[in-house]
Protein backbone atom coordinates (compact mmCIF):
# COMPACT_ATOMS: atom_id res chain seq x y z
CA UNK A 1 0.00 0.00 0.00
CA UNK A 2 1.16 3.54 -0.54
CA UNK A 3 2.65 6.24 1.58
CA UNK A 4 -0.03 8.87 0.98
CA UNK A 5 0.50 12.58 0.58
CA UNK A 6 -2.35 13.69 -1.68
CA UNK A 7 -5.38 15.51 -0.35
CA UNK A 8 -7.75 13.25 -2.31
CA UNK A 9 -6.23 10.09 -0.81
CA UNK A 10 -6.46 11.54 2.71
CA UNK A 11 -10.09 12.48 2.06
CA UNK A 12 -10.88 8.91 1.00
CA UNK A 13 -9.21 7.58 4.16
CA UNK A 14 -11.24 9.88 6.41
CA UNK A 15 -14.46 9.04 4.54
CA UNK A 16 -14.08 5.26 4.85
CA UNK A 17 -12.60 5.14 8.38
CA UNK A 18 -14.93 4.33 11.28
CA UNK A 19 -12.78 2.80 14.07
CA UNK A 20 -9.63 4.62 15.22
CA UNK A 21 -7.04 3.59 17.81
CA UNK A 22 -5.07 6.56 19.15
CA UNK A 23 -1.52 5.57 20.07
CA UNK A 24 -0.33 8.10 22.63
CA UNK A 25 -3.76 9.32 23.74
CA UNK A 26 -3.66 11.58 26.80
CA UNK A 27 -6.21 13.07 29.22
CA UNK A 28 -4.43 16.46 29.15
CA UNK A 29 -6.84 18.78 27.27
CA UNK A 30 -4.23 21.15 25.83
CA UNK A 31 -2.25 18.36 24.15
CA UNK A 32 -2.98 17.20 20.61
CA UNK A 33 -3.23 13.59 21.87
CA UNK A 34 -6.43 14.71 23.62
CA UNK A 35 -8.12 17.39 21.57
CA UNK A 36 -7.60 15.76 18.15
CA UNK A 37 -9.14 12.38 19.11
CA UNK A 38 -11.84 14.18 21.09
CA UNK A 39 -12.76 16.08 17.92
CA UNK A 40 -12.76 12.83 15.92
CA UNK A 41 -15.06 11.17 18.48
CA UNK A 42 -17.39 14.19 18.27
CA UNK A 43 -17.48 13.66 14.49
CA UNK A 44 -18.82 10.13 14.97
CA UNK A 45 -15.66 8.04 14.76
CA UNK A 46 -15.28 5.25 17.33
CA UNK A 47 -12.06 6.30 19.08
CA UNK A 48 -10.11 4.14 21.53
CA UNK A 49 -7.09 5.54 23.35
CA UNK A 50 -3.91 3.45 23.64
CA UNK A 51 -1.53 4.43 26.41
CA UNK A 52 -0.12 2.20 29.21
CA UNK A 53 0.03 5.12 31.64
CA UNK A 54 -3.71 5.81 31.31
CA UNK A 55 -5.00 2.25 30.72
CA UNK A 56 -8.38 1.45 32.27
CA UNK A 57 -9.38 5.13 32.45
CA UNK A 58 -12.01 6.52 30.08
CA UNK A 59 -11.31 8.89 27.23
CA UNK A 60 -13.54 9.77 24.28
CA UNK A 61 -16.34 7.62 25.75
CA UNK A 62 -14.30 4.41 25.80
CA UNK A 63 -11.84 2.63 28.08
CA UNK A 64 -8.18 3.27 27.28
CA UNK A 65 -6.09 0.15 26.61
CA UNK A 66 -2.40 -0.25 27.38
CA UNK A 67 -1.31 -1.67 24.01
CA UNK A 68 -2.63 -2.10 20.49
CA UNK A 69 -2.79 -5.85 21.14
CA UNK A 70 -5.54 -5.21 23.72
CA UNK A 71 -7.92 -3.68 21.17
CA UNK A 72 -11.15 -5.58 20.73
CA UNK A 73 -11.64 -6.28 17.06
CA UNK A 74 -10.02 -4.64 14.05
CA UNK A 75 -9.48 -0.91 13.65
CA UNK A 76 -9.46 1.01 10.40
CA UNK A 77 -6.78 3.47 11.47
CA UNK A 78 -4.09 3.88 14.10
CA UNK A 79 -3.62 7.61 14.68
CA UNK A 80 -0.13 8.10 16.16
CA UNK A 81 0.76 10.75 18.74
CA UNK A 82 4.27 9.57 19.66
CA UNK A 83 7.62 11.21 18.98
CA UNK A 84 9.18 10.20 15.69
CA UNK A 85 12.15 8.55 17.41
CA UNK A 86 9.75 6.29 19.38
CA UNK A 87 8.06 4.87 16.28
CA UNK A 88 10.45 1.92 15.71
CA UNK A 89 9.50 0.49 19.12
CA UNK A 90 5.85 0.33 17.94
CA UNK A 91 6.52 -1.22 14.52
CA UNK A 92 5.94 -4.85 15.53
CA UNK A 93 2.65 -4.11 17.29
CA UNK A 94 1.46 -1.97 14.37
CA UNK A 95 2.26 -4.81 11.99
CA UNK A 96 0.49 -7.32 14.26
CA UNK A 97 -2.70 -5.22 14.44
CA UNK A 98 -2.44 -4.50 10.69
CA UNK A 99 -4.90 -1.61 10.38
CA UNK A 100 -5.83 -0.31 6.95
CA UNK A 101 -4.08 2.98 7.75
CA UNK A 102 -1.39 4.26 10.11
CA UNK A 103 -1.54 8.06 10.32
CA UNK A 104 1.43 9.89 11.86
CA UNK A 105 0.18 13.21 13.20
CA UNK A 106 1.61 16.60 12.24
CA UNK A 107 5.30 16.82 13.11
CA UNK A 108 5.67 13.02 13.22
CA UNK A 109 7.66 11.35 10.47
CA UNK A 110 9.79 8.21 10.23
CA UNK A 111 10.53 7.12 6.68
CA UNK A 112 11.90 3.67 7.59
CA UNK A 113 8.87 2.78 9.72
CA UNK A 114 6.54 4.18 7.05
CA UNK A 115 8.28 2.08 4.40
CA UNK A 116 8.04 -1.11 6.50
CA UNK A 117 4.33 -0.53 7.11
CA UNK A 118 3.72 0.22 3.44
CA UNK A 119 5.60 -2.93 2.38
CA UNK A 120 3.30 -4.90 4.71
CA UNK A 121 0.24 -3.57 2.87
CA UNK A 122 -0.68 -0.75 5.26
CA UNK A 123 -1.43 2.73 3.92
CA UNK A 124 0.64 5.40 5.69
CA UNK A 125 0.12 9.13 6.13
CA UNK A 126 2.99 11.13 7.64
CA UNK A 127 3.15 14.58 9.19
CA UNK A 128 -0.53 15.48 8.79
CA UNK A 129 -3.22 16.36 11.33
CA UNK A 130 -6.45 14.35 11.11
CA UNK A 131 -8.41 17.20 12.74
CA UNK A 132 -7.05 19.85 10.38
CA UNK A 133 -7.64 17.68 7.32
CA UNK A 134 -11.15 16.70 8.41
CA UNK A 135 -12.11 20.34 9.04
CA UNK A 136 -10.48 21.75 5.89
CA UNK A 137 -12.21 19.16 3.73
CA UNK A 138 -15.62 19.98 5.20
CA UNK A 139 -16.37 16.32 5.76
CA UNK A 140 -19.70 15.41 7.34
CA UNK A 141 -20.12 13.52 10.60
CA UNK A 142 -19.50 9.81 10.00
CA UNK A 143 -22.16 7.18 10.48
CA UNK A 144 -21.70 4.71 13.33
CA UNK A 145 -19.58 1.58 12.83
CA UNK A 146 -21.58 -1.53 12.08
Amino acid sequence: MPIVDSRDARRQILERTRRIAVLGATPIPMRAGFYVPEYLAEQGYEVTGVNPVHARTRLFGREVVATLAELEGPVDMVDVFRRSEALPEHLDELLAVHPDVVWFQQGIRHDAVARALSEAGITVVQDRCTLADHRSMGLPRVSSPE
